[in-house]
């Protein structure tokens, strides 16, 4: 992998991590088309970890606050939300690692994310913020998070639609549902880490790596404080047009055996 690649696959996953259009099935799609795919785990985890630098910086007031009381109703709000996604990782890793390995669903689970994100435009806008969430809300918001355990299904883009459905303001989905997936990230990448440190680690550049995951981490910055704001004023429709016709034309080639 040169540093063009790394820095291209960089800003697939910092903007795609955020923005509702699946950084899985786009990172699947890059390395397909760079022939990186035996840097698969590996390059999984140092992107994932620039993406969780940029949560880190964007929510550090919000983070410093939780150290500082760390049995608070916000934790409490964010254990219980990401029991869900716990639950679909120990019980079916195995079956979804191998078909986010193969891709060969990523063209229907596309489709599938873009159904979610046109029917959020449909749920009339609430006025939670996150501190009126209760538990039960946080859990079933998780829930929907757990679906992002297929490769192509949007995290951030279940857990916005996830929110609005138990009556969140567009904004506040957007800021809680980025701020759940830092849990999830890290427990992610922790379950990452044991599986490179256990395998073998191909063998890529640390400019080139270093050079992935800072563009991960500076992009997704960008695309979180991007998101939050067009969350607030603009449809979700646009990205369920593209990930429509990127899902049918994945379909397509797969068809072909061209990918």
């Amino acid at each position: 992998m040169d540093w063009l690649e790394a820095l291209i696959l960089g800003i697939i996953q910092g903007l795609t991590e955020f923005i509702p259009i699946s950084s899985t099935g786009h990172l699947y799609l890059g390395r397909t088309l760079f022939g990186l795919n035996e840097a698969g785990l590996y390059l999984d985890t140092m992107l994932h970890i620039g993406t969780l630098i940029a949560l880190v910086v964007f929510y550090k007031d919000m983070l410093l606050s939780m150290i500082k009381e760390p049995f608070s109703r916000l934790t409490a709000l964010l254990v219980v939300g990401t029991i869900p996604a716990v639950i679909a990782g120990v019980l079916f890793s195995d079956f979804f690692e191998e078909i986010s390995e193969t891709g060969v669903t990523i063209g229907w689970e596309f489709l599938i994310t873009g159904l979610f994100l046109w029917f959020a435009d449909s749920i009339k806008n609430g006025a939670k913020k996150v501190e009126n969430l209760s538990l039960y809300d946080s859990f079933f918001i998780g829930s929907f998070q757990a679906f992002a355990i297929f490769p192509a299904i949007s995290r951030s883009g279940m857990t916005i639609v996830g929110a609005l459905i138990r009556k969140m303001d567009k904004e506040a989905a957007a800021y809680f549902s980025f701020l759940l997936s830092i849990p999830a990230i890290c427990g992610g990448v922790i379950f990452q880490l044991k599986d490179v440190l256990t395998g073998d680690v191909p063998q890529i550049s640390f400019v080139s790596m270093l050079i992935a995951t800072l563009a991960s981490a500076f992009f997704g910055y960008i695309a979180v404080r991007f998101m939050i704001s067009f969350v607030k004023k603009q449809s979700l429709k646009l990205f369920a047009v593209y990930v429509w016709i990127l899902g049918i034309l994945i379909i397509f080639l797969q068809q072909l055996s061209i990918i």
